[in-house]
């Protein structure tokens, strides 16, 4: 007979994805092991196990929620009626909300991808693609010089990305700018770059 899965199921498995996502990006996913873990959570390596196969699950997690939530961010952005000007403004806008308050998500996707097995790595890639595509596809919109210079078009919306990405190593709520303050930065800058594009 198949075992029922408790009613707190998803829960306590959320619980220890932001446990390991805070473990992780403190200490490294090399450096903190399931035993570990299991002190920060007040729990048993057993009932990690019972949760989780692996460590490697755990890691694909914490990536894969955080993943998740830009993905959901940035489809709800592209739906709407808005000049991709906009859309790429407000990308910046909730990318950096969403960095802000999962920091320790994104620094672990940002190191840690090389610990995950290829075929979870590759997905894990895969997906970061596709915004780094969609992004793309808003600056040609925005700056149609672009469509004509191929090899300038992912150095571009890598450039956008690196201004927002590594926020997590210098930014904190209630400094000198907020998370929207970065955003619109970011935005203005890509966004007066491309205008004066060669």
């Amino acid at each position: 007979m198949a075992r029922t899965r408790a009613a707190d199921y998803v829960e306590r498995r959320a619980a220890i994805v932001e446990a390991a996502a805070q473990l992780y990006a403190r200490d490294g996913f090399a450096g903190a092991s399931v035993a570990r873990l299991a002190e920060a959570l007040g729990a048993s390596k057993s009932l990690i196990y019972h949760y989780y196969a692996s460590k490697e699950d755990i890691l694909f997690d914490v990536m894969d929620s955080h993943l998740r939530a830009l993905d959901e961010a940035a489809a709800h952005v592209m739906g709407r009626d808005l000049p991709a000007a906009e859309k790429l403004r407000e990308i910046a806008r909730r990318f950096m909300r969403l960095y802000a308050g999962a920091a320790a998500r994104h620094k672990v996707l940002l190191n840690g991808l090389g610990a995950l097995p290829p075929a979870r790595r590759d997905e894990v890639v895969s997906r970061q693609r596709r915004l780094i595509e969609a992004v793309e596809g808003l600056l040609v919109e925005i700056q149609p010089k672009l469509a004509r210079r191929p090899r300038a078009r992912r150095p571009a919306a890598m450039l956008f990305f690196g201004m927002i990405n590594w926020t997590h190593t210098w930014f904190h709520e209630g400094g000198p700018a907020s998370a929207a303050d970065v955003a619109n930065l970011a935005a203005d800058i890509t966004l007066k770059g491309l205008a004066g594009l060669e």
